[in-house]
Order: C-alpha cells, then structure tokens, then sequence
C-alpha cells in the first residue's frame, strides 16, 4: 500500500498541476482566447491557429522549447529546433519565396503610383522607432519593435534575429502576428474615420491589361535595383521575388506549385508554433513586452492612418481618382489588408470593386517592410 500511494504521489507532482505558476495560467487563457478567434472568428486562421497551440503547449510543457545547454541529457526540447530556423532566417526567407509565388503583381505594374502608397505606409514603422527609444529600448531594440508596423511577421522575426534581439524575438514576433491576424478588426475604424463616405465611395478606373514580358521583368529589375541599393535585404526581397518569378515564367510550374502549397504550409506550421512557443510566461509577462505590444499596435495603427491620408493626397491630385481606402493596403499583411479596402468600400456601395486596386499598395507594402528593415540593418547591423 506504501508503495502504491508513493508511486501515486511521484505520478502527481510529475503533472503539470504541481510545476505552473500563476503566469503560466494567464497565458494558457491568452491562448485559448487566440484559439477562439482563429477558430471561430477565422481571424488569420493559417497564422493564429498554429501560434496560439505553440503558447499553449510551451506553458504547460515548458521544456518543449529548452536549450540544449539548459537541459540535463544534452538534448533541447522539439520547438527548440523548430526555432532554430527562424533564428537562422530560414522560415522567414521561405515565407517570402511562398508569398511571392502566391501574389499577383500586376496591380502594382499596372498602377506604378501605388508604391507611394506602399511607401507612406512604412511611416508607422519610421514613428513607432523614435517612440520605442523615448520608452527606454536602445536603437536595435526600437528598430526590431518598429518593424512590427508593417504587419509582416517574418520580417520582424529576420530583422530581431539579425540585429541581435533574440530576447525580445519572442513577443515582437507575437505581437506582429497577431496584428496581421487582427487586420479586420484594427483598420476599418481608422480608416473611416479619415475617410468621408463620398471618399469611400470612389469608384476606379478598371487597371491597365499587363504583359506578360512585363511580369517577368519586374521581379528581376526589383532584384537588382533594390539589393544593389539594399545589399542586406537580398534574403527577403530576392526569395520574394524569385517566388514571383517561378509564377510567372510559366516554365517550372512545379516549382511556383510547390513553393505556393505544400512547402509553404509546412512552414507556417513549424513557423508558427515556434514562434508561439517563445510566449512562456516568464518570457511574456514582462514590462517590456507590454511596451512591445503597445508600440506594435501605435505602429500598426499609424502605418495605416499615414496610408489612408497619402490615398486622400493622391485623391485630391487626382480630382476624386483614387479611392483613399486602397492606402490602408499599404501595409504588408497580404491580402487581408486589401480585403478589408474592399469590404469597408463595398460597405458604403456594394458594386465597388477595389480589391485588385488595393492589391497594388499591398504588394508595394511588403517590399517597403523589406526596405526598412534593411535600412535599419544597414544602419545598426
């Protein structure tokens, strides 16, 4: 009987009951709160779901994400090598090859003037900094934040790894998913309060019919220009347009197919959970991470406002031509960013058709994000 209630007392102080803290329970209910909006609301599903799992997982298991040299065999937990590879920018860089094979670059070559919008956009990026170093973070760490502005996960992931901030990787790297998974809930306030319903109501001239020597090239002339200038966002920008250029070159379909599906969903999957399971509590629950998902959310919120007020410059300039809704897209969250320009637009007139505008600042958005983050590794790498 000893023995057995010995056996039965080992068993429960081996559960996770007898080893969580207080913290850990806080954030087992952030990630059951996430679940629901993957799940039930489908906020970014692809993204959240895996995220909000790996919370889940690390606050119950903790050792699931350890270090090799924290452990007593010598061996890191499963996600510890998962994560290995975003450190290493690997998953990163493939996202962007996905990407590239998924998007259709044509609005952004048939409406050249989009990447303006694209452009203004990255002034949340550019704002948040100069907040972040006014609350404390050194340039690095206020770059790293920054870049959170965007709605680009894996480029805030590569430019946190590249710049040495791997103890804030974690939570700048949940608080940049989880705002691209709320992109239908943070921007439409914003831009209807800066837009008028005449405004919204714009309708736009149907884009220009582009070639497909046109679409070969662009990729390639982007490359060049772009990392000859940039030299340090060649792993972002040149897997982004290479994935472009497998789609549209029409001559190694498996490849776009491959790089568009199956490799890319095997990333997002060991991408998401990795990054979900640096959330522990003791990682999280921090003042500075509150200070990241702050400055994330001004960031976000500014990059969208600076968007949708260039959109009215250019509508203005071009006597009521552009609809300002289409420079909210102009951050890179593709393509919810540019669903949600055509839903807040359809709102007011439900046969305006603005997604393939949209399309445009979009595109342009994630390489402006790229941009950035080049400039900064340019200037504090």
């Amino acid at each position: 009987m000893t023995k057995i209630l010995e056996t039965a007392g080992s068993f429960l102080q081996q559960t996770a009951f007898f080893n969580l803290t207080w913290g850990n329970y806080v954030m087992i209910v952030v990630a059951c709160v996430l679940l629901y909006f993957a799940i039930v609301k489908q906020y970014e599903p692809l993204l959240l779901l895996p995220i909000a799992f790996g919370m889940l997982l690390v606050n119950i298991y903790p050792d699931i994400i350890l270090s090799p040299s924290e452990s007593s065999d010598g061996k890191g937990g499963l996600l510890y090598y998962f994560f290995q590879l975003d450190e290493w920018s690997i998953l990163p860089s493939l996202i962007f090859m996905g990407v590239g094979a998924m998007t259709d670059f044509g609005p952004l070559i048939a409406n050249p003037k989009s990447f303006l919008l694209g452009a203004a956009a990255q002034f949340g990026i550019y704002g948040a900094y100069f907040f972040a170093i006014f609350l404390g973070f050194n340039d690095k760490a206020a770059a790293a934040i920054s870049i959170i502005g965007g709605a680009d996960g894996p480029t805030s992931i590569y430019l946190a790894s590249k710049l040495g901030q791997t103890s804030l990787l974690g939570p700048i790297a949940v608080a940049a998913y989880s705002y691209m998974a709320l992109v239908p809930i943070i921007q439409p306030p914003i831009m209807r309060a800066l837009t008028t319903k005449e405004e919204r109501s714009i309708k736009m001239e149907q884009l220009r019919p582009v070639s497909k020597r046109e679409r070969i090239l662009f990729p390639i002339i982007v490359t060049i220009v772009v990392c000859l200038i940039l030299p340090t966002t060649a792993p972002l920008v040149g897997m982004l347009m290479l994935g472009n250029l497998f789609r549209e070159s029409g001559v190694v379909k498996q490849l776009a197919e491959h790089a568009s599906n199956s490799l890319m969903y095997i990333v997002v999957i060991l991408l998401g959970t990795s990054v979900g399971a640096t959330a522990s509590a003791a990682n999280f629950l921090t003042v500075d991470t509150i200070k990241i998902v702050v400055l994330g959310l001004v960031a976000f919120a500014l990059g969208t406002a600076t968007g949708v007020i260039f959109g009215k410059i250019m509508c203005k300039a071009t006597h009521g031509k552009v609809n300002p809704l289409i420079g909210a897209a102009g951050v890179s969250a593709v393509p919810m960013a540019a669903r949600v320009a055509q839903k807040v637009g359809a709102e007011e007139d439900p046969t305006n058709f603005l997604l393939m505008h949209a399309m445009g600042p979009n595109v342009a958005g994630v390489i402006g994000t790229a941009v950035a983050a080049g400039t900064f590794m340019a200037i504090f790498g």
